[in-house]
């Protein structure tokens, strides 16, 4: 089986071949072009004087022309697909190789007030969202974001099972990926759907028949023409008649392109999207689930987006100037395309939003199967309930590096608390992190960076990364007690599992000692479990007093006059705090 590393590597070079060869098809197809415009430019030049023969050339010309340059499209847009694979591959690369600035870092997802995204370096540069982010459209990686902060402790197996299948598929997700990413997106996915919702029909319904007999008329004036039974004016003015009924509604229909040129992208490259989701075999109940929404009685979205895109395209072809004159002259050919558009919103307006939110959730659930592809010994967790609510085996934190991490074992059971004592750098925080963003990513379904662990699903909510309020003319002291309300009253209303790091550190040590202990109190009270990080020793006597609160710590030694750290979790109260050291040993005192 190959590794990661091994299939990023293998597909770069497959990929780098197959963009060599369609590029020296994109070169014979612009050689063709330039010899079909000189053969058909000299042809008329010589039949100038022959009438019929020089129309007939020019018109046959044009569809030749055309032709070629509806392969050259297709031709570029494979190019650019597989450009974009390429890029995928290098940048899988770059992220095992620890390389992570190039990613985007959900900075704008972070949220002071969320339970936990903050406290966890769930979002922004550096974060676990900025490592784990693989979506190709803007409503992906909102999904994903919402998924990340959503909090939910339901149907976590089903999860599981849907992202194992998915990170088991490498080359559907890529090939998905690379095509979503050529959405050339104006507008959201929920403008489109409200504009879809919203939209007034213009056309009359005469128009349902009448470009039809327009047409056929226009034939039979042309035959006419070149047998020589009527004169060219005749013609003239029939395409002039033409012209008349298509300007009557130009207004109405260049609004109409306007709107629909910016979404014709979209369009595009959904169907394509729906094409692939529909053609893949899913097993899994959420991935089949979701499957089943994009399958019609009839038709398959994918056809019937599909069926639009080409309606939306060739309503575009109207800025063709030649395409646009001639083709409204003697066909009335936006009328027709209009109508045709409109009779598409009337049908299937109410069903594109079940479209795009399966295209959406296969966007954002694509990130989390890679996740599981790029970390093949991260062990999913085993679901249970019972009183133990961790109980992992070696657990690290997903973000550092796997060679240089220092694993714990830790388990807690219900209604405990763990006070975590230790010296300055010795890991407390870092462990509250790992412990926080274990439970997070256990109940969105992914592996973690453990040997075996078993969990009893349950919130989160913390507090570690309070900050003081300028905009809101906040002290930091009050931004903290605020939090530490919030946390009280969520626990009120549902079972969470809290963590908190060095609390009411805005007052002075006595209050500090006096507030913190009361408040470990009100938790026990209150049967809640959890962690407090903290340096204040005297809060372990709580484990004295009561059976559910225990005492952990993290250690620093002193070895040849330089600090040492071994990051191991440990039962007990730590008795080596460092700060004093440090000082002297920067020169800071004496």
């Amino acid at each position: 089986m190959q590794t990661p590393q091994e299939f990023y590597s293998s597909q770069i070079e497959e990929k780098s071949a197959n963009l060599a060869q369609i590029k020296k098809r994109l070169l014979l197809l612009s050689l063709l072009r330039l010899g079909v415009f000189c053969v058909v430019g000299f042809a008329m030049y010589l039949t100038f004087a022959n009438t019929p023969l020089f129309v007939g050339i020019l018109v046959g010309g044009l569809i030749l022309f055309i032709f070629l340059v509806v392969k050259h499209t297709g031709v570029t847009y494979k190019k650019e697909w597989c450009k974009k694979l390429l890029a995928l591959n290098k940048d899988e690369l770059k992220v095992l190789n620890g390389q992570r600035d190039h990613l985007f870092s959900g900075e704008e997802y972070k949220d002071d007030t969320h339970a936990y995204c903050n406290d966890i370096d769930l979002f922004g540069e550096g974060s676990f969202f900025q490592y784990i982010n693989r979506t190709a459209l803007e409503t992906g990686r909102n999904t994903l974001a919402f998924l990340l902060k959503e909090n939910v402790i339901n149907k976590i197996q089903i999860k599981q099972e849907a992202i194992k299948e998915l990170a088991a598929i490498p080359k559907w997700r890529q090939d998905f990926s690379a095509t979503a990413s050529l959405v050339k997106t104006e507008v959201s996915a929920k403008k489109v759907i409200k504009w879809l919702q919203d939209y007034q029909p213009f056309v009359p319904k005469i128009m349902q028949w009448m470009p039809i007999v327009f047409s056929i008329l226009s034939v039979i004036f042309f035959t006419a023409y070149f047998l020589d039974f009527i004169s060219g004016y005749v013609v003239f003015g029939w395409f002039l008649v033409g012209l008349a009924i298509s300007g009557a509604y130009l207004k109405k229909v260049n609004t109409l392109s306007a709107h629909t040129a910016q979404i014709q992208s979209t369009f595009q490259q959904y169907y394509k999207l729906l094409s692939k989701i529909e053609a893949q075999e899913f097993s899994s109940q959420l991935l089949s689930e979701k499957k089943v929404s994009i399958i019609d009685k009839t038709k398959n979205a994918s056809s019937i987006l599909k069926q639009f895109s080409k309606r939306l395209d060739a309503l575009d072809q109207r800025n063709n100037m030649l395409i646009g004159v001639l083709a409204n002259g003697f066909m009335l050919r936006d009328l027709k395309q209009s109508l045709l558009i409109e009779q598409w919103i009337a049908t299937y307006k109410d069903e594109v939003n079940t479209w795009f939110k399966a295209i959406t959730f296969f966007d954002s659930y694509n990130s989390l199967g890679n996740f599981v592809f790029n970390h093949p010994k991260y062990v999913f967790p085993i679901i249970n309930n019972n009183d133990v609510i961790i109980d992992s085996k070696q657990i690290g934190h997903p973000l550092l590096n796997p060679n240089k991490v220092v694993r714990s074992d830790f388990s807690i059971a219900k209604e405990t608390f763990f006070i975590v004592t230790g010296a300055n750098m010795a890991g407390k925080s870092t462990f509250l992190r790992t412990v926080g963003l274990q439970i997070v990513m256990a109940n969105l379904g992914l592996p973690v960076s453990a040997e075996k662990v078993n969990y009893s699903p349950i919130k989160l909510i913390s507090s570690m990364q309070t900050s003081d309020s300028l905009t809101d003319d906040e002290s930091y002291f009050f931004s903290e007690l605020k939090r530490l309300k919030y946390i009280v009253e969520a626990i009120k209303q549902d079972e969470y599992f809290i963590i908190l790091d060095e609390i009411l550190k805005g007052t002075n040590s006595t209050d500090k000692a006096q507030g913190s202990r009361k408040f470990i109190d009100k938790l026990v009270a209150s049967k809640s479990t959890g962690i407090i990080a903290t340096h204040d020793l005297s809060l372990c006597d709580a484990a004295n007093e009561y059976e559910e609160v225990k005492n952990y710590y993290f250690d620093a030694e002193i070895v040849n006059n330089e600090l040492y750290f071994d990051y191991t979790l440990k039962k007990g109260i730590c008795q080596n705090m460092n700060a004093s050291f440090l000082l002297k040993k920067m020169g800071i005192v004496n």
